[in-house]
């Protein structure tokens, strides 16, 4: 069993922005697999499906941001999902944009969605990609930055990197997560 996680926020003012990068992860995932998210319960919309013999959720937390653990400990709890089984995908400014770094633990680093996930679940010991937004160059405010819109260019490496994010996920149901951490993690 599987629980992928994309976080963002929800409305359309959000769409296409930075902080939403989860959120479009979980749509790419959504077509790829065949899983609509057509189940809204676990202040979530989410959706269940069977991938190469295993069992698969797909997940954007509708609480906004920085409350993202209120959706992600109701439903894990309500299937019976194990810690090890959850794999978290969010932005993270640390990383320059087309990066991505698969971790199986760590600290949220300042990113209020991870806070809420590791306050709510209990534990800073589950999976992540985390995707590299960059940092602004230009004094702009984080807030005012990660709710901002990709460049064009940007949004070439970032459409590339959504494809990569859901090829690492789909790795993950053939291969031990560890394994699939150091392949990414190279390229």
């Amino acid at each position: 069993m599987k629980l992928i996680v994309g976080l963002g926020n929800p409305g359309r003012q959000y769409e296409k922005t930075r902080h939403n990068i989860g959120f479009e992860v979980i749509d790419y995932l959504s077509n790829q697999l065949h899983i609509p998210l057509d189940q809204s319960k676990h202040k979530g919309l989410y959706g269940v499906g069977h991938v190469r013999g295993e069992k698969v959720f797909l997940l954007k937390p509708l609480t906004y941001m920085n409350l993202s653990g209120e959706s992600v400990r109701p439903l894990m709890d309500y299937y019976d999902i194990d810690l090890e089984d959850l794999i978290v995908i969010y932005d993270d400014l640390d990383l320059p944009v087309g990066r991505i770094r698969l971790r199986q633990k760590g600290s949220a680093g300042g990113h209020n969605g991870m806070k809420s996930i590791i306050a709510h679940v209990g534990s800073q010991e589950f999976n992540r990609i985390r995707v590299g937004v960059s940092r602004p160059s230009n004094g702009q405010p984080i807030t005012d930055y990660v709710l901002s819109r990709f460049t064009k260019e940007e949004q070439e490496i970032m459409n590339q990197v959504i494809a990569k994010c859901g090829e690492a996920c789909e790795a993950t149901f053939e291969r031990p997560f560890l394994q699939v951490m150091n392949e990414y993690n190279q390229k």
